[in-house]
């Protein structure tokens, strides 16, 4: 980042006022008659509405539609175990998120926990506050169990962005990808460069879309993970396949598709020509991909291309997912976002990069053209669409598996923020 850019960050955060979130009133309290209604007397009417029964929470309450971005500050972005409180610009920014583009209230959470059970227990025991929980920003393999304790205790949606917001747009690049490369998916080799939470749940997603298992080669830093080995922990080792190959030059060899989410120019123009043809290329490490875009397109004029970069084209960008599966999700008061809702989202957003592109989402990125192709496969951030087809597909699914509590809302699809 340059000097002007970094100095343009730091004011960004504490000029005029510091931080990006505050809170709003969201009834009058102008006149003695609004704050005896407000407070006290007249807030114990519906605390006996709530103690009689706890789903009035939702009719009383902002719980519905409030939603608790919670880190510990184990794996900020891309700069580590930097404490919970350095991560609040990060928890802070996901909020501003939540509402930019969904209308959900959230509110950052950042816990100093000494162990994983420390802020299980205090993420457990605030819960009730929340419509939902989107965890960030916690280091694997510990991210795993926290999510899973909490998804067990929990009646709410528990959500670790990183692994399955990281997921659901990937798969629906990806799945894009394959489609317009002309590769079926049963018979797609995938290698998949890196381990931690992020792949290890993009993975698992693919394979729930179609992938076979025995066509995805994984690695992490010491190599292919294969069954000869000893040192994968239960995450890894549920990756293990039988093969011969070690090392990247070797899993890449005729691959139709490469997932790195892993770390800068680990894929080499020679590596990348070994693949099958019309190979696709997902580089999504951040701020440097595993390979650039303007040496794999010398190298590979068929290539299929995506970054997790803004700069390029095919941004594989979590606020395509995040701010609409929780949108979907409170709207039905689901207990939690499962397979089905994940897959929901998925085709919801591979879907959207199908159709005609509206003009705005054209201007706002300087009228450049986006038609479903090569260098189109996944929706902009800013197309407006999204609001409605994600947070849509991921309600029905939750009200088709099981998992809500209310009804499909009567005024769904969303067509903009003043639906809500």
């Amino acid at each position: 980042m340059s000097k002007d850019m970094k100095q343009a960050a730091l004011d960004y955060h504490s000029s005029p006022k510091p931080g990006k979130i505050s809170i709003e009133l969201t009834k009058p309290a102008e006149t003695a008659r609004d704050l005896s209604l407000a407070y006290s007397p007249g807030v114990a009417e519906p605390v006996r509405e709530i103690a009689a029964d706890p789903e009035n929470a939702y009719k009383y309450t902002g719980k519905g539609n409030l939603v608790a971005v919670i880190s510990n500050g184990s794996a900020i972005l891309g700069l580590g175990n930097l404490g919970a409180l350095a991560s609040k610009p990060v928890m802070e920014g996901k909020a501003l998120l939540f509402k930019r583009f969904a209308g959900v209230d959230s509110i950052d959470i950042e816990v100093e926990s000494e162990t994983p059970q420390v802020f299980i227990d205090t993420v457990k025991r605030i819960a009730g506050t929340f419509g939902g929980i989107n965890l960030e920003d916690i280091k694997a393999p510990e991210c795993f169990e926290i999510e899973r304790c909490l998804i067990e205790a929990c009646n709410i949606p528990v959500f670790h962005d990183d692994q399955h917001g990281t997921a659901i747009v990937t798969a629906a690049g990806m799945l894009n990808a394959l489609e317009i490369a002309g590769k079926k998916i049963e018979e797609a080799r995938l290698v998949c460069l890196g381990a931690g939470s992020a792949a290890i749940s993009c993975v698992k997603l693919l394979i729930s879309c179609g992938f076979k298992p025995e066509n995805i080669l994984m690695l992490d830093s010491k190599g292919v993970i294969h069954k000869q080995r000893n040192d994968l922990n239960q995450y890894k080792a549920l990756f293990a396949v039988d093969t011969e190959c070690r090392t990247l030059d070797d899993a890449i060899v005729g691959a139709d598709a490469f997932l790195g989410v892993s770390g800068p120019n680990l894929l080499s123009a020679d590596q990348l020509k070994t693949m099958a043809e019309n190979p696709i290329v997902f580089a999504c490490a951040n701020p440097d991909p595993e390979i650039r875009p303007e040496l794999a397109k010398s190298a590979r004029s068929d290539l299929i291309m995506a970054t997790g970069r803004s700069d390029y084209p095919n941004q594989v960008n979590n606020v395509l997912g995040f701010p609409f599966i929780f949108r979907g999700a409170l709207d039905v008061r689901a207990s939690r976002i499962n397979e089905a809702m994940k897959i929901a989202a998925v085709n919801a957003i591979r879907e959207l990069a199908k159709e005609p592109v509206p003009q705005e989402v054209r201007d706002a990125y300087e009228g450049i053209e986006m038609n479903f192709g090569p260098e189109y496969i996944i929706p902009k951030p800013t197309d407006p669409r999204l609001l409605g087809a994600v947070s849509s597909a991921v309600a029905k699914a939750a009200v088709e598996s099981g998992v809500a509590r209310a009804e499909y809302p009567a005024h769904y699809p969303l067509k903009s923020l003043d639906d809500i």
